[in-house]
């Protein structure tokens, strides 16, 4: 469709009313505005970009700043590519201007005379179009949301909020118009729900980032809506948390979520979220399985367990106690234990054990270097440390007090040594030492993770060293190559006063060899630090895993989205109380209590689930009714309810929980009740849901496996 000539509506017939001149004609001279201005600012930025990717990529903040615009320019071109007119997501009618309406858009949009022709969907301008409501209006007079289908509109709805608003030609809809829109078909990845974001939503997007908030809110409150486009809001509003200072981090409960909510953040034109699950955050969490000792994985749930990480660290951080004589070719010098001591204090608070071991090797030999000088041997210094360097009794006697570790060989130690476990958590009772220790010391659980990461970032990189002195080697090695180069030279320079004597100056040796250039490992891109955390489906976090990313967050500033009533292992304490004895210092919270996404009538069915268990539990009002009642039946119709299901729909996704032996398709899941967290599909097929387990755990495995339906819900059970 060329958007210049051709009508951006394309309304059903059972809408035609809607296609009105009347009600559409200013609508259809915006967007041929807004396609004009689409077709020279994409012309413009690809030649913009095209300049950039030309120019000299520089150096330092040079570099670092070509490379910034470069990933702007880019990631503006691929939005306006994707979405072309449907950029758009609605208009308002300001009392202020009632004769010029404010288009809203995912990204911001003005032609070439300074009109503004979209509005960034994340400004301040926007914040009425998301927030007005009948009772607090926020100055509007009326609005109209878009819903499009292949790039044209194929729908719309008007609200108006005073009676001015009906002079402006609106196509007025029952609100249960806009309620049915929610229930659409839904499919494998999260549909754009930009438009339909509600008031109590967008409140909770647009707040603040300082401290921690908690979102909590039940089955389909539009929590995950609601972290997702919180993540895309802060990074466009509040410049401390821009990439250059960090960014944002997007926790996700699991994979199957990572990929359900894949394309949201692009979607909203942010492309720089990194997402990610705790697993994710170590290498381990890709094989780690789960603790089978609920007595062992309650051990390593706690966060002073983790605490003990630094004990065993600084264990290899104890200066030896005796001396020692090292001999060079000169003189023997005395190293005492006072010398150690010294060269240990070297190292640079904060500085990973790893690394820090340079600090303390280079403080060791001018130590060494210093004492020797006090006798009478004509020596350089130079070559004293370089002899030093190649010491192999002194390096050997150094690697034993400062060692290299690996943070898995460390946590390994741990759960297989128990003198070292009992050294560095002193505080556990025998029996819980012989419940930690395990013949594999490196069969790691998802328990393991928090202490391997705590290691990991403890110890850092067991190679940095190693590479450094490598490195440092070759250019020891480069130098005296060039300088028998330029002796060779200079004996041949016949009157010793040519060009070449220059060779002989410290300043033009040190720009022949190239120092800047060190090896080092790739930058673990979700190490941190990061200026904000999102973390969705928070409740399941135990105080061992809040250290992961406190680690990573020395702000605080995070978002916390949960339900409590959805906690697996229980949640009976507040939020408050659970996130400040993790670490946090400053939370607040708000809440979601309307359920868009979950019908009544599974609602109706749900409820009782789970409050049989948590009786104060949060859950939230549905507010459109699916028109479907619950299905009963025996597991040995499941074919037939997804064969009937599927011939009946030629859109949407199922999901059947409970069942491990059924094969997924293109349009049917097969998950467990876990992993169905986060989720949603149009039809719910649970099998024994009784078998998923008793007490709170049970409880809740069913109640979230019971709220992923948004139009359907089926208990087959085999009795």
């Amino acid at each position: 469709m060329n958007p210049l000539t051709t009508s951006a509506f394309d309304l059903p017939g059972h809408l035609s009313p809607k296609a009105e001149p009347a009600l559409i004609a200013d609508d259809e001279r915006h967007f041929a505005a807004v396609a004009e201005c689409l077709e020279q600012s994409v012309a413009e930025l690809s030649g913009r970009l095209a300049a950039e990717r030309r120019a000299p990529g520089g150096a330092g903040r040079q570099a670092m700043d070509r490379d910034a615009e470069i990933h702007r320019l880019s990631t503006r071109l691929r939005t306006l590519r994707r979405f072309g007119l449907d950029l758009c997501l609605g208009r308002m009618v300001s009392a202020d201007d009632p004769g010029e309406p404010v288009y809203v858009g995912r990204l911001g949009l003005s032609d070439s005379t300074g009109r503004r022709l979209l509005v960034d969907w994340r400004s301040p301008v926007a914040e009425a179009f998301f927030g007005a409501t009948h009772a607090h209006p926020m100055g509007l007079v009326s609005r109209r949301r878009y819903r499009w289908t292949r790039g044209r509109i194929s729908d719309y709805w008007d609200e108006v909020f005073t009676p001015d608003g009906l002079a402006g030609h609106a196509a007025l809809d029952d609100q249960s118009a806009f309620i049915a829109s929610l229930g659409g078909s839904r499919s494998s990845r999260m549909r754009d729900v930009l438009g339909t974001i509600q008031a109590d939503q967008d409140a909770v997007i647009r707040a603040g980032s300082r401290g921690a908030l908690v979102v909590d809110g039940g089955p389909g409150t539009g929590k995950t809506v609601v972290a997702l486009h919180r993540s895309a809001y802060l990074l466009y509003s509040d410049p401390r948390l821009g990439h250059r200072r960090g960014g944002v981090l997007f926790v996700g409960p699991h994979q199957p979520y990572l990929g359900y909510v894949a394309d949201v953040l692009p979607s909203l034109g942010e492309e720089g979220v990194r997402t990610c699950t705790l697993r994710d955050l170590v290498p381990e969490g890709a094989a780690a399985v789960a603790e089978s000792d609920p007595e062992v994985a309650a051990l390593k749930s706690s966060a002073r367990l983790v605490g003990a990480v630094e004990a065993a660290v600084r264990f290899y951080e104890e200066p030896p106690t005796e001396g020692m004589t090292v001999a060079t070719h000169w003189s023997d010098v005395w190293l005492g234990a006072d010398d150690w001591a010294v060269a240990f204090e070297a190292a640079e608070p904060g500085t990973p054990h790893n690394e820090a071991r340079e600090q303390v090797w280079e403080e060791l030999l001018t130590i060494l270097v210093d004492k020797h000088g006090d006798g009478d041997e004509d020596v350089s210094p130079e070559l004293l440390r370089a002899s030093l360097r190649r010491n192999r009794e002194l390096f050997t006697a150094f690697s034993r007090a400062w060692p290299l570790i690996d943070a898995a060989d460390l946590v390994g130690d741990l759960w297989s040594v128990p003198a070292y476990l009992r050294m560095c958590a002193p505080w556990l009772g025998a029996d819980d030492v012989r419940r930690l220790r395990r013949r594999d010391a490196q069969a790691w659980t998802v328990s393991d993770l928090p202490f391997v990461d705590a290691a990991r970032q403890r110890l850092g990189d067991p190679e940095a060293f190693r590479r450094r002195r490598r490195h440092d080697a070759a250019v020891a090695a480069e130098r005296e190559h060039r300088a028998r180069v330029a002796d060779a030279l200079l004996e041949a320079d016949d009157d010793g006063e040519g060009v070449v004597t220059m060779l002989h100056g410290q300043d033009l040796q040190d720009t022949l060899v190239d120092e800047s250039a060190r090896p080092g490992a790739e930058r673990d891109g979700l190490a941190g630090p990061f200026a904000h955390v999102v973390v969705d489906e928070a409740q399941e976090l135990t105080d061992a895993e809040w250290q992961m990313l406190l680690l990573r967050c020395p702000s605080r500033s995070f978002t916390i989205v949960g339900d409590r009533a959805q906690a697996r292992h229980g949640f009976t304490e507040s939020w408050r109380e659970r996130l400040e004895r993790v670490g946090f210092d400053r939370v607040r919270l708000a809440s979601l209590s309307v359920n868009y996404r979950t019908p009544k009538e599974v609602m109706a069915e749900a409820e009782p689930v789970i409050r049989a268990v948590i009786p104060d539990a949060n859950v939230p009002a549905s507010i459109r009714s699916g028109g479907v009642p619950v299905g009963h039946g025996s597991a040995s119709d499941l074919d037939s309810v997804l064969d009937a299901w599927l011939a009946a729909h030629d859109q949407g996704t199922a999901c059947v929980i409970g069942d491990p032996a059924f094969r997924a398709t293109s349009r049917v899941r097969s998950l467990t009740p876990e992993l169905s967290k986060g989720l949603e599909f149009d039809l719910v097929v649970l099998v024994d849901p009784e078998a998923f387990g008793t007490g709170v755990e049970g409880a809740v495995d069913r109640y979230v496996a019971m709220t992923r339906a948004t139009r359907q819900l089926v208990v087959l059970t085999s009795r």
